[in-house]
């Protein structure tokens, strides 16, 4: 039996452009992720709002009527409360979808994927922490106090904040 010499298998993941098929940048792949994460929230959020409006329907008053009507209250606060959490949702995805993860500038703006000597940086919205292509990758706001300092950087500058310099090694 002849041994083969079989390459490692790779997942690749493909969008479409004006030039057919096209593998995705490594920030194309970070942005499609946030994305998601926030397509994720919202529809967690719709769901729970179903539930919520589901259980007020069906919430009877064979209890007592003070008991009836306090549940019917809690209800509803956290319907309000789910709701203005969606709508938060619903604005970081319009915020989100105004980045264009195609655009590449050597100094750091919005949108702007940021490598440093402590990490990745996709500078965005405050979405947290996400692992792409085994990287570690933290979504940051441009108005946070490290965002701020960052704006406007490109490679080799740095950043200091809270007593940790931050070097930029390089900017997608």
């Amino acid at each position: 039996m002849q041994s083969q010499n079989m390459e490692p298998f790779s997942l690749l993941t493909f969008h479409f452009s004006q030039k057919g098929y096209q593998p995705m940048t490594f920030k194309e792949k970070i942005y499609e992720s946030y994305l998601r994460l926030v397509d994720d929230k919202i529809r967690l959020f719709q769901n729970n709002l179903f539930e919520l409006r589901e259980s007020s329907s069906n919430e009877t008053k064979s209890t007592a009527g003070d008991k009836y009507e306090t549940a019917l209250a809690m209800l509803h606060i956290e319907q309000e409360n789910i709701n203005q959490q969606l709508q938060e949702a619903f604005k970081q995805k319009v915020l989100l979808s105004k980045i264009d993860p195609h655009i590449s500038t050597p100094k750091i703006i919005n949108g702007s994927l940021i490598k440093t000597n402590k990490g990745h940086f996709f500078l965005s919205l405050a979405l947290g922490k996400i692992t792409v292509d085994n990287t570690t990758v933290i979504a940051l706001s441009p108005h946070s106090p490290l965002g701020q300092k960052l704006i406007g950087l490109k490679a080799n500058d740095t950043a200091e904040m809270n007593g940790t310099r931050y070097i930029v090694e390089s900017v997608f």
